[in-house]
């Protein structure tokens, strides 16, 4: 467990309302006289609805009744940190935590791995709605609400790698049935909480080495999707998650990124782009104005990758400056489902999530105080040093003042003051855990 530190108790110390204001006052007045109204963007920042991912709490182990020996098919989580929830009860507990530490707007996203079917076996093509009951009234509980995900990883039924693309027509219509099974399951939700729920198709299938087959597989899969996704179950929102590769999957990846953006295209279900799968020089951000031409709506799943699709906790670094202020620049942000896809088993899972949370609304905001139509009128000007000027000017503006007013009008706590609930929680619930 963590161990005490006198400076950091020093930073912990929660400034006062009357710092907040005063600080926000001054800031305020410095974004104005760049055109930048900060009560909009933090009014704006606070609406946008971000999904946060139930396996952070457990490191993707799941609540099904099976043998727990199984391939996770491209799926690890590392370290071996205290407190890992065990059930679905001790993940609920641990997000009305982190909740209570979160300004803005939630959501949960869950995997079909997270039924909770009584101590019976289901297997994952006979889930329905009821196996989720408890999920969704906890949810509808605290206003928040749910995103879903099929879980075509970690089963017997995923055979030598592939699941949806397989070959055996046995296992292809075992991922079909659970997928729509999925659908269905997102559908009811989405009535239940009166909100839209994502959706989201992702599959491990690929190949290690040497492929001899990279057109079978993708026929295959264009016409298993096309039955999974046959007739529309709105309010569920389908989305389909491309990737570079996977642990055992290095040499063909049959849901690529091409295969993806003309599938959504052409099929017109959402494009999911997630940050750790693709290569590490490749942008993202960079993506948003080229997608966003041609498709209505995006979903992001917001990582960090440290030198391969490590699923890092989220933080404020350049990937995530250069998404938020693409998306803001683009008036992109409302035609995004923005989500986070991040587990961590190093750290303390909550603390996990209240930082990788706090960090992608910090970008969004950050983005919404940007004076974008000066740097845009300096760029068609031709006046590229004021541009690279206003560049560097806006590291210098006083954006830690405007969060901290963000937090206090959300309720939530502003600076380090989070930490001091997340180790009262480690010492008096975690540390129970064993």
């Amino acid at each position: 467990m963590a161990k005490k530190l006198s400076g950091l108790d020093r930073a912990t110390k929660a400034p006062t309302q009357r710092q907040i204001e005063s600080a926000y006052r001054a800031a305020k007045a410095r974004f104005a006289a760049l055109g930048v109204n900060a009560d909009r963007a933090v009014r704006a920042a606070l609406a946008v609805p971000i999904s946060v991912p139930c396996w952070q709490a457990d490191d993707v182990a799941g609540l099904e009744v099976h043998d727990a020996a199984l391939d996770g098919g491209g799926i690890q989580a590392t370290g071996n940190y205290p407190g890992a929830a065990r059930t679905g009860d001790e993940i609920r507990q641990d997000f009305d935590l982190a909740l209570k530490l979160l300004p803005g707007k939630w959501k949960f996203n869950l995997h079909a791995m997270y039924a909770e079917t009584g101590g019976r076996a289901v297997d994952r093509n006979d889930l329905q709605p009821r196996h989720f009951s408890r999920w969704i009234d906890w949810a509808a509980g605290r206003g928040i609400g749910l995103d879903f995900n099929p879980t075509c990883f970690a089963h017997p039924m995923v055979k030598a790698g592939l699941t949806l693309s397989s070959e055996d027509a046995g296992v292809r219509r075992f991922w079909i049935e659970h997928c729509i099974a999925c659908r269905k399951i997102g559908r009811a939700m989405a009535r239940k909480l009166a909100q839209p729920c994502i959706t989201n198709i992702w599959l491990p299938d690929g190949r290690k080495d040497a492929t001899a087959d990279r057109w079978g597989p993708r026929e295959r899969l264009i016409a298993a999707l096309d039955e999974v996704l046959a007739g529309k179950m709105a309010p569920n929102v389908d989305a389909v998650e491309s990737k570079l590769f996977g642990i055992g999957l290095e040499d063909y990846t049959v849901g690529s990124h091409e295969f993806y953006l003309l599938y959504a295209q052409s099929r017109g279900v959402v494009l999911c782009y997630d940050m750790g799968h693709f290569h590490l020089t490749e942008s993202v951000a960079d993506k948003l104005s080229a997608t966003l031409l041609f498709l209505p709506k995006m979903l992001i799943h917001v990582s960090r990758p440290v030198r391969w699709d490590s699923d890092h906790v989220a933080r404020v670094n350049d990937d995530l400056k250069n998404l938020c202020d693409e998306a803001v620049r683009g008036r992109g942000v409302d035609r995004i489902y923005w989500a986070l896809d991040f587990f961590d088993a190093s750290i303390n899972r909550v603390a996990a999530w209240v930082i990788g949370s706090r960090a992608l609304r910090k970008g969004l905001l950050r983005a919404m105080l940007e004076p974008a139509n000066l740097a845009a009128r300096a760029e068609y000007a031709d006046r590229g040093a004021a541009k690279l000027a206003l560049a560097e000017y806006r590291e210098e503006l006083p954006f830690g003042a405007v969060w901290d007013y963000l937090c206090l009008k959300a309720g939530a706590p502003a600076g380090l003051a989070w930490l001091r609930d997340i180790e009262t929680y480690e010492t008096t619930v975690l540390a129970q855990r064993g």
